[in-house]
């Protein structure tokens, strides 16, 4: 059994086919990742309202994560739910073209950052950790210091 399970779904929630994000993702995911998590894509608006709700500003940004609450009881850590990572489409499209790099990475860079989130890595707060990471993790998976 793998030790990540992903589901990557649209902004209603229904399934997208993303066979290449998700087996990259498990490929380069830390060994420590265990569990189950959502990657949703979203539009800017939805992306904006989720802002302003939780975060308490009026815009889009690129990447969210929601971690899900404490285990219950008696639930195996292998399959608890991490949580949900959120990706505005629009924003990832405008950053892509910007840098020059396809959509295609662009939604595996934050998708990778999102989950580093959902482990707890918090790179506002860890002196560089969460980045060094990313960066290893990134190049582990053929994206280079350029993205």
């Amino acid at each position: 059994m793998p030790r990540l399970r992903i589901v990557v779904t649209d902004g209603r929630g229904r399934p997208v086919p993303a066979l290449s994000l998700i087996r990259w993702l498990m490929r380069v995911a830390p060994e420590t990742a265990r569990g189950e998590l959502t990657v949703a894509f979203v539009c800017d608006a939805k992306m904006r309202a989720l802002n302003k709700r939780y975060r308490g500003f009026d815009r889009p940004t690129d990447v969210l994560s929601f971690s899900a609450d404490a285990l219950p009881p008696g639930v195996p850590s292998r399959f608890r739910f991490l949580g949900d990572v959120v990706i505005a489409t629009g924003v990832a499209k405008r950053q892509a073209r910007s840098i020059g790099l396809p959509l295609e990475i662009e939604m595996r860079r934050l998708s990778l950052h999102g989950l580093l989130h959902l482990l707890g890595y918090d790179h506002e707060r860890d002196n560089g950790q969460m980045e060094r990471l990313e960066c290893r993790l990134l190049r582990r998976g053929g994206i280079g210091e350029s993205a």
